[in-house]
């Protein structure tokens, strides 16, 4: 489990093609790694990876033939930016949201517009997750917390403050670049408690009136 608080942006040293799989050297920049051991997960700009092997200034990693298809990695290069975040303990401070580091999809960035000192972007994310994305409420990009300021259909709008912006390589996208993104998990987990009727749900699952008397929805 992540915040979406980014500690540090790596960079990919080595990508080696193992069939479908890619085996990655990560440079982890300034990352601490001082209390990290083989099996502890790295989010990745956004993608939970297991550390294999230990580095004394980065960690290598697998990514699967199907992380591959859902996420960037399939376009990465050695020299690529990476965001990269351990993951919580329980004396972490969640200062962003819970984010699992399991990729849904990959948007599209639209439009880079400069407001002030801010950035603003316009993502097209793919359609079916379009339902998962709400006003105010929370996205992942690039393993990046942040918060959706405008939606219409599958796009919709963020705004990326100058700490953000410095601290992340969000500060580099251009239009037609790709990004990973994770849905809000609460808003996957609300659609199945809605939709779930398999034969051992007694309660007949969640409905409206029971979400609206919880303070979810109005």
């Amino acid at each position: 489990m992540f915040t979406g608080i980014i500690e540090a942006v790596g960079t990919l040293r080595k990508l080696e093609r193992k069939g479908d799989d890619i085996r990655l050297t990560v440079a982890s920049g300034k990352l601490d790694l001082n209390d990290v051991r083989l099996g502890d997960s790295i989010a990745t700009n956004g993608v939970c990876l297991t550390v294999v092997q230990q580095l004394a200034d980065g960690y290598v990693a697998d990514v699967s033939a199907e992380t591959v298809s859902l996420t960037g990695f399939a376009n990465y290069k050695v020299g690529t930016k990476v965001n990269l975040e351990k993951a919580v303990t329980p004396t972490t401070r969640l200062g962003g949201h819970m984010v699992s580091g399991h990729v849904d999809g990959i948007a599209t960035v639209e439009q880079r517009l400069v407001r002030g000192q801010a950035i603003e972007f316009w993502l097209a994310a793919p359609a079916e997750l379009g339902r998962y994305i709400a006003h105010k409420g929370s996205i992942t990009i690039d393993g990046v917390s942040l918060t959706v300021n405008e939606v219409d259909g599958s796009r919709f709008r963020l705004t990326i403050v100058p700490h953000t912006a410095g601290e992340t390589t969000l500060i580099s996208l251009q239009a037609g670049d790709k990004v990973n993104i994770e849905v809000d998990l609460i808003a996957r987990y609300l659609e199945r408690l809605m939709n779930y009727d398999g034969k051992d749900n007694k309660s007949g699952g969640v409905t409206m009136d029971m979400l609206a008397r919880a303070g979810f929805v109005r």
